[in-house]
Parts: C-alpha cells; structure tokens; sequence
C-alpha cells in the first residue's frame, strides 16, 4: 500500500474526529436545560359563589391543587373555615382568604359589615329620593333634608341643606342581590354607615324633615361647604327675599309709650284790695305771700 495514501487517510480521519468532537460540543452547550415540574399543593377554595353575610359551611368550601406560591391569608385547612361570615362575594373556585372574612366568633349577617366604632342607620327614602334605585352597597352619597327651621324666619319658605357628605351605603333594601335581569332593585329603605354623633343626626333628620340622597363619586373625599338654600331663593337668583315692610307693621306691635307726667294743679292766683280813701285798688299774685311772723 502506498504510504502517502495512508498518511492522507489517518490525516482525514483526526481531522473527522476533532470536527466530530467540535460539534458535539456545540450541540451539548446550546441544548436548553430541563424544566423543572412545577409542585402543587392542596388549597381551599369556594365550592360556589358565597355572598356577603353568609355563614360559611362544610359544603361551601372544598380543597383544590393549587400550583405555586400560597396566596397571602389562604390556608389549607377548610374545617378552619367553618363557621365563619363573608364580608365580601367570593366566586366559586377562588381562594378564601382571611381578609375576606369577619373575625371568628362574630357571626354572619349584615353586622359583619360594620366597622367597630361605627353604626348602620336605615333611612326611608322614595324611589326619587334614593336615586331611582342606582344606589347600591358600596356607593357614597350625600345626605339632604328638606324642612322649616324652627325659631327662625319661616318667609324664606322651606329650607334645604346637606347634612352629612360623603357618606357610604351599606345595603339598599332587605337584599343584597339584583333582579334577574341585572337591573338595581327600587327600594325603600338604605342602610348608610355612620358614627353615633352622625346616627343621631339622621335619626332626627328622618322624623321630622324630608330626606333625600345625592350620589357621588367615590374617590371624591372633598367635602363642600354649603349655605344651603330656601324656597325664596328660587325665585330672586339666590338672593335673600328682602323684608315685607308691610307685614312687619301688621305683625310688629304698635310702640308702647309711656304716659306723660302730669302738671301739678295750678294754685289760684291771691288777690289784695288796697283803699285809700275812696279810691280802691286790686293786686293779684300768682302765688301767696309769705307772712313773715
């Protein structure tokens, strides 16, 4: 055999070897690394949708896989979860979490949705006065009352002034729900929170004037100050009516004056006769000489 043949083949052949080597490395390095397979773990979740103020039972929630991280208050014990009021909806197959719920021991029920400190006062509106029915849990309103004064002057006709701003609806109605078409329910009374100084207030408000309800937006915290306004007002461009002269002279009493003092009586004046022979004179003298003695 001819040597340079052999020289060229075992040449061909390091040389197929390292290139061999070459690319098996690059293939090697750029292959991606293995996915690791995600751990799921077990988590209890809502077996249907929950509303607010329902106790929750055995049935309502059941354990789910869950991949990933825990959510923050979410546990995996559903017998913890027994017992306890919901604060806000929980959808079906979504987490419970502690913030969700009222504090163990407190029950359901709407008294799960006041905050300690405040109050829930129901006012009896119309279906005008409370906004035609769009207001609904979760809303801020203003409070009017409409009313006379009392003690003051009434020819203003009757007044209207806001009385508290701002204020959060916590149910309109006996039902937290919408109808089936998803349209607001007409009711007839709201719950509104407040504190107890604003609880008597509204209470006394819904007794002896007229309640209505302004709807506002619930990120405007401003709180506008208002003269409030009369029926007069309507009708002069907010101005006030100036007085009646007239019917103040009706009302008004006539001026008590006082009786003037009486004179002293008047003495009569003192007459003296003086005669002189055949001539006889008169003297007279307001008042009599006094008699020296």
């Amino acid at each position: 055999m001819n040597k340079r043949f052999v020289g060229v083949l075992v040449f061909a052949a390091v040389v197929a070897l390292a290139v061999s080597s070459l690319l098996y490395r690059a293939l090697k390095n750029s292959s991606p690394p293995p996915v690791a397979v995600p751990t799921t773990s077990k988590i209890a979740v809502a077996a249907k949708d929950l509303e607010v103020g329902a106790v929750i039972k055995e049935d309502d929630v059941k354990l789910e896989d869950w991949t990933g991280p825990f959510p923050e208050g979410s546990t995996s014990r559903p017998q913890e979860l027994v017992g306890r009021g919901v604060m806000t909806p929980i959808m079906a197959k979504e987490p419970v979490i502690e913030k969700r719920l009222a504090p163990k021991g407190a029950g359901g029920g709407f008294s799960v949705l006041i905050p300690p400190g405040m109050r829930a006062v129901p006012l009896r509106v119309n279906e005008v006065a409370g906004v035609a029915g769009f207001v609904v849990a979760g809303m801020h309103v203003d409070v009017l009352i409409s009313g006379n004064a009392p003690g003051v002057d009434n020819r203003q006709g009757t007044v209207t002034k806001t009385l508290l701003q701002n204020v959060e609806v916590l149910s309109a109605g006996q039902d937290f729900k919408k109808d089936p078409e998803g349209k607001p329910v007409v009711v007839q009374v709201i719950t509104v929170l407040a504190t107890p100084e604003q609880a008597e207030q509204l209470s006394l408000a819904s007794a002896q004037t007229s309640v209505q309800l302004s709807l506002r937006n619930p990120m405007d915290k401003t709180v506008a100050k208002t003269p409030g306004t009369a029926l007069a007002r309507l009708f002069t461009g907010g101005v006030a009516m100036a007085p009646n002269l007239s019917e103040e002279r009706r009302v008004r009493p006539a001026p008590v004056v006082p009786p003037a003092p009486k004179a002293a009586p008047k003495e009569p004046a003192f007459v003296m006769e003086i005669i002189s022979g055949t001539k006889k004179e008169e003297h007279k003298f307001e008042t009599a000489p006094e008699v020296t003695k």
